[in-house]
């Protein structure tokens, strides 16, 4: 991700209290940083998520370049905690550039590649052994909306902190609980009708509000019905 003065804080600092975040320091002047960057990109990649990339280009954002106090550029630094733990200054071979990622990376636990696997039983093991997995709840949660036990669904998802994918999973196993189609709903002709009826009951019924805001959820953000009918559950409740 590209990273500027103004989102550094939360896309950098804020983050990496949740994965290592490696700060980039580049400018497109810079010869080496332009052999350099590649190579990050492909050993960050490779980390499946483990860590992130943070590219800040030091001619357009002056105050991230000055916090690292930096003389020359590339100069690479690794986040975590909000702290740096680790660095290097210029163009340094691809395989030191891949040991340096690594270092960050944490081994993959026993409950990681049990939900690599994926099955249900290799799901509920990771989870015995993780009881706060994010990626075995999520993956189960899914399993266990596919065949209508919402339920315990949501009971799982209720383990872990809010996350734009649990919202989604919450909002599916509630329609479900509810009796709702969810995809003959989401995907069918009849959405807008369906939101129409609810937004009609939303201010004095709780039930057709949650149904309302679940449907929106399922939906998604990229739905651009979805930001028009927020609109209008706002109008109607303030």
């Amino acid at each position: 991700m590209d990273v500027t003065d103004q989102t550094f804080q939360e896309e950098v600092l804020t983050r990496s209290s949740t994965v290592p975040v490696v700060v980039d320091l580049w400018a497109p002047w810079c010869g080496p940083c332009k052999t350099l960057g590649p190579m990050l990109e492909k050993a960050v990649a490779d980390t499946d998520g483990a860590v992130a990339l943070a590219k800040v280009n030091v001619d357009d954002n002056p105050r991230v370049a000055q916090a690292f106090a930096v003389q020359s550029i590339p100069a690479v630094f690794a986040i975590s905690n909000g702290q740096v733990v680790d660095q290097f200054i210029g163009a340094v071979p691809e395989a030191e550039v891949t040991t340096f990622i690594q270092r960050l990376a944490p081994a993959p636990s026993e409950a990681d590649n049990l939900v690599a696997v994926g099955d249900e039983g290799s799901l509920r093991k990771a989870l015995e052994l993780e009881p706060d997995h994010s990626g075995a709840i999520e993956a189960l949660a899914r399993l266990l909306i596919d065949r209508d036990d919402a339920s315990e669904a949501l009971a799982l998802i209720q383990r872990v902190p809010e996350t734009e994918v649990t919202r989604a999973l919450a909002a599916e196993a509630r329609l479900r609980e509810a009796g709702v189609d969810v995809s003959a709903t989401v995907d069918g002709a009849g959405i807008e009708e369906k939101l129409n009826e609810l937004l009609e009951r939303v201010r004095d019924d709780d039930a057709a509000r949650q149904e309302y805001v679940d449907l929106l959820e399922t939906m998604g953000a990229d739905d651009p019905r979805t930001s028009e009918y927020r609109r209008a559950l706002a109008a109607r409740l303030y």
